[in-house]
């Protein structure tokens, strides 16, 4: 395998690192999350002018034709400095959905506000009896007139507080839980009928609980094909999946290299505590389970990248096992390596690790992707 970078994704990586080291260190990123949006607007409006809003939409709707080894760059970067900013929400699942599926119409309504920074999107998918089955759904879309009347609860949707509008999953036909029956809509945050409960997360991001009730749609709100978006979903939710783990990759990094910095400094009977062979062991250790994460990394992206099939989905699964039990271990160990320092507020450390725990539950744990590994022959 071919892991060198090209001129144009090498200059990507160095736009974001730099963005990250020189305009968003921990004090900067706690006064953009005390702000109303819980991020900066300033910022978003500052990707778009950077392009990185455009990379992996299609040349023809007015993006730069990335893909899964240009978000792998982005996110991996976007972990190292602990961004705020819904890159994930907006350009991953909501823009996602679109560049795969959406209408000449719907791009233009929707996914040109994506690129230029003047739109927010939000991808309601989960609800509460779900459990990470994507088919599970008791939201429901019933044909009334010309169009569609919407009615369910959406849980844990990323960025819902800020958005303009939501990309809803919704039962058209079948039971709960089967394959077939199931449809995407596009609607708009001040749909009547649609009310939000707003809430922090965690690891200092914004979600909502989204509740529809009987929310009117034209039919012009399908996103693809009735009936049949399961599929779609599937292939979203698993460019989301290597985004977040990617994420993590760039979070885990951080934290090893923080950790081994801190050894140097703090002295305990005479001598920096980094001289103790057993805390030597643990950081070694930390430093192998990083390098794992990141070699499961380039195999997921470039897996992707070949194109979306079987051996992709078993790449996303594999490297997502990876990234929950190293990023546990190494939240873990960097956190007790410094002390009770590693559970205030004021230390970075602390604030990585919420966001590595966070990720391992997000599109599916460990147990889920280990299982799902197992299914692929």
């Amino acid at each position: 395998m071919d892991f060198s970078l090209s001129d144009e994704q090498s200059l990507l990586k160095d736009s974001v690192e730099r963005f990250v080291q020189n305009d968003y260190d921990f004090d900067k990123r706690r006064k953009v999350m005390a702000e109303e949006d819980g991020f900066s607007r300033k910022n978003w409006q500052q990707f778009a002018e950077l392009g990185w809003l455009a990379i992996p939409f299609a040349e023809d709707d007015g993006g730069f034709g990335g893909g899964p080894i240009e978000l792998m760059l982005i996110m991996e970067q976007i972990g190292r400095g602990l961004v705020v900013e819904p890159y994930l929400p907006t350009v991953v699942l909501a823009g996602g959905a679109l560049r795969r599926a959406g209408s000449a119409a719907q791009k233009e309504q929707y996914l040109a506000g994506i690129i230029d920074g003047s739109k927010l999107g939000a991808f309601a998918f989960a609800e509460p009896q779900g459990r990470f089955n994507l088919a599970d759904l008791t939201t429901t879309a019933k044909k009334e007139g010309d169009g569609y009347a919407l009615s369910g609860h959406k849980c844990v949707v990323l960025n819902g507080p800020s958005a303009d509008f939501f990309l809803v999953s919704a039962r058209t036909a079948g039971d709960q839980r089967d394959t077939k029956g199931i449809s995407l809509f596009l609607v708009d945050a001040d749909a009547k009928g649609l009310s939000r409960r707003d809430y922090p997360t965690v690891d200092g991001l914004r979600a909502s609980e989204v509740m529809l009730d009987g929310v009117k749609v034209g039919k012009d709100a399908l996103l693809g094909d009735a009936d049949a978006a399961l599929p779609l979903i599937e292939e979203i939710i698993d460019d989301a999946t290597l985004a977040v783990g990617c994420e993590a990759v760039g979070g885990m990094e951080v934290l090893y290299k923080t950790t081994v910095d801190y050894s140097k400094q703090r002295v305990q009977f005479g001598q920096p505590i980094g001289k103790f062979q057993v805390l030597q062991h643990r950081m070694v250790d930390m430093f192998m389970e990083y390098e794992q994460s990141k070699s499961l990394m380039f195999m997921a992206a470039m897996r992707l990248d070949e194109g979306y099939n079987e051996a992709a989905k078993k790449a996303v699964s594999g490297f997502k096992v990876q990234v929950g039990k190293s990023g546990r271990f190494v939240g873990q160990q960097a956190v007790q390596l410094h002390g009770g320092m590693g559970m205030t507020e004021e230390l970075a450390v602390g604030h990585y690790f919420k966001r590595l725990t966070m990720i391992d539950t997000l599109f599916g744990n460990v147990d889920f992707h280990l299982k799902r590994y197992g299914s692929f022959d």
